[in-house]
């Protein structure tokens, strides 16, 4: 009989389960989904950030095509006040009228964020904010000064949504007198 009580000592020795091992294997395992979930969580709030800042770009210049457009009214108001006031007979009521108008539009362009490049005669050419239509050779100016503003152009909230339009200086390309051919 003393034999049958080893044997059976014996066996759940062999069948005993080793908690430590099961344990530090589920350890592991969560330590692998807290890791994923967190890559999941931050991949979440980039993707919010990404959204957020999407959205807030659309809201910003979803308008940029009309106020584009409504900029050749503009021109037209300004061209139709400078064609007014050299007349040889200017109606002043209709001027007036014009001008009123156009500070109206002005405006509303403004309070979208609509502003005017600051291009002006005189000043260094910025391809960043204007487009050379036109050269002229001058000895009185810097090369790349703005002898005219042809058009204005106009930024919205930052971009420029139209570049001016200007003519700028260059210097004379002369060539030397003791020249052989």
């Amino acid at each position: 009989m003393c034999n049958n009580k080893k044997e059976n000592n014996t066996e759940p020795e062999t069948k005993k389960i080793n908690y430590e091992e099961l344990f530090e294997a589920e350890k592991q395992r969560s330590e692998e989904y807290l890791n994923k979930l967190k890559y999941m969580q931050a991949d979440l709030e980039n993707f919010k950030r990404r959204f957020d800042r999407e959205t807030e770009q659309i809201k910003n210049y979803s308008n940029e095509r009309l106020v584009t457009q409504l900029l050749d009214v503009v021109d037209e108001l300004e061209l139709a006040i400078n064609v007014g006031k050299n007349v040889e007979t200017p109606q002043k009521n209709l001027l007036d009228g014009i001008e009123m108008t156009l500070k109206k539009l002005r405006k509303v362009l403004e309070q979208e964020g609509l502003n005017e490049v600051d291009c002006v005669e005189g000043k260094i050419f910025d391809p960043t904010s204007a487009n050379a239509a036109l050269t002229e050779e001058r000895e009185d100016y810097e090369d790349c000064t703005i002898l005219q503003v042809i058009r204005k152009g106009y930024i919205m909230k930052g971009r420029v949504i139209r570049p001016s339009v200007v003519k700028v200086s260059v210097k004379s390309k002369s060539k030397p007198e003791n020249q052989s051919n």
